[in-house]
C-alpha cells in the first residue's frame, strides 16, 4: 500500500483489487456518483470510449466532448463546458492520462487548473492505467480525485491488479453517492486495509510481484524512468519520420513515451502488414482499435525495456514493411540509434 503510494505520488488512500482496469474504472464512478449523475468526458480514443459506455451502463448521464484521436483532452474545451454548467449539474469529469489506443498524453494539471478557473466543484478522475510508472504522474500534485491504474503496464506485471487513488473529497463523495455497490466498496477496504488485509481474497502472487516492481522502479528512480520512456518515444518518432511514415498523435508535446501509433500509406492494411512481421519475423506489434481499425499499428515501448530492445523493435519494423510491400524509406532503425546515441 506505502509503496504504491509513493508510485502515485500521494499520500491519500490507495485501494488494490483483484480486477483488470476496467474493474477500476466502475471502483471509481460507483465509489462516488449516484444514478442520474451527469459526467464529462473527453473523446480522447478508444479507452475513454469504453469509459464513457461503463458510466452510461451504470446509469451515469455520461456526456463526450468530441476529439480526433490525435491529441489528449483539451483544457479549455473543458473549461468552457464546465462553465456553461451553471447549475453544476456535472458531479465528474473523466479524462485518460495516456490514451492506449493512439499514444497520446493529456496535460492533467493543465486540466485542473481549467476546471479551477471555471470554479466547478465536479470531481476529477484520471485514468492512468497505461500512464503510471511511465510518464510522470503526480495524483496530490495535480489534485486528483480519483486515480485508475492497473498492474499490466508500466508496473510489469501480468494483468489481474487494478487501483484506485482516492483524495479525501473523493472519499467524502462515498458517503453519500447512492450508485449500488458491493465489491468494489471502499469503505468496506478501509478497515481491513489498515492492517494489511483486505475483505475478500486478493490477487496474492501478484503482489509479491507488486512489492518487486516498486523495489526496481525506486531502484532506477522514478524520475530516470520517465527520461527513459521519453528517449525512446522521442527514438521510435525520429525512425517512423525516416519511414516517411505519420505518428498518429499530431499534438506537440502531446506523444507518448509508453507506445507510438503509426499510420499506414492510404490502401494498405496495418493488420496485413502486422500480420506478416510476425509471421516472418516472430515480432507480434499492437493493431488499430475501433476507429483506426486497421489504420494504425501499435509500438510499444514501456516497463522494463531497454535501447537495445527498442532497436531490434525498430528493426523488426523495418523488415516487416519491406517484407509487407508498405511503401517507405530506408534508415529508420539508424536514425533512432544515432539519437539515442
Amino acid at each position: 500500500m506505502e509503496g504504491m503510494k509513493s508510485i502515485f505520488k500521494t499520500e491519500e488512500h490507495v485501494f488494490i483489487y483483484p480486477a483488470s482496469g476496467t474493474g477500476a474504472w466502475e471502483a471509481a464512478l460507483v465509489n462516488t456518483l449516484s444514478p442520474g449523475d451527469r459526467v464529462l468526458m473527453f473523446e480522447t480514443g478508444h479507452f475513454a470510449t469504453l469509459w464513457k459506455k461503463l458510466a452510461e451502463k451504470l446509469g451515469l448521464k455520461a456526456e463526450f466532448i468530441e476529439g480526433d484521436w490525435r491529441g489528449g483532452a483539451d483544457p479549455e474545451r473543458i473549461e468552457a463546458y464546465l462553465a456553461e454548467d451553471k447549475g453544476h449539474e456535472i458531479k465528474a469529469v473523466c479524462v485518460v492520462h495516456n490514451e492506449t489506443s493512439t499514444g497520446s498524453v493529456s496535460p492533467i494539471a493543465e486540466v485542473r487548473k481549467a476546471i479551477d478557473r471555471a470554479g466547478h466543484p465536479a470531481l476529477f478522475m484520471v485514468d492512468t492505467i497505461s500512464g503510471l510508472a511511465s510518464l510522470d504522474y503526480q495524483h496530490d500534485e495535480w489534485g486528483v480525485d480519483v486515480t485508475v491504474s492497473g498492474s499490466q503496464k508500466g508496473l510489469m506485471l501480468p494483468p489481474g491488479l487494478s487501483f484506485n487513488a482516492a483524495s479525501s473529497k473523493a472519499m467524502a463523495a462515498n458517503k453519500t453517492a447512492k450508485l449500488q455497490r458491493s465489491y468494489w466498496d471502499w469503505e468496506d477496504m478501509v478497515g481491513p486495509n489498515k492492517t494489511g488485509y483486505f475483505p475478500y481474497t486478493p490477487g496474492t502472487n501478484l503482489l509479491y510481484g507488486l512489492n518487486e516492481a516498486v523495489d526496481m522502479l525506486h531502484e532506477e528512480g522514478l524520475d530516470n524512468v520517465f527520461a527513459r520512456h521519453a528517449r525512446h518515444g522521442a527514438a521510435t518518432r525520429a525512425a517512423v519520420r525516416k519511414w516517411g511514415l505519420e505518428v498518429l498523435c499530431a499534438t506537440q508535446g502531446q506523444e507518448s513515451g509508453v507506445l507510438t501509433a503509426v499510420k499506414v500509406p492510404e490502401g494498405h492494411s496495418a493488420d496485413a502488414f502486422r500480420a506478416t512481421t510476425l509471421e516472418h519475423f516472430d515480432m507480434s506489434l499492437g493493431n488499430g482499435l475501433s476507429k483506426v481499425a486497421d489504420k494504425v499499428f501499435r509500438i510499444g515501448h514501456l516497463g522494463d525495456f531497454n535501447d537495445l530492445m527498442l532497436v531490434a523493435t525498430l528493426a523488426g519494423v523495418e523488415m516487416g514493411l519491406k517484407q509487407a510491400d508498405v511503401p517507405h524509406q530506408a534508415g529508420g532503425v539508424q536514425e533512432a540509434m544515432s539519437l539515442l546515441s
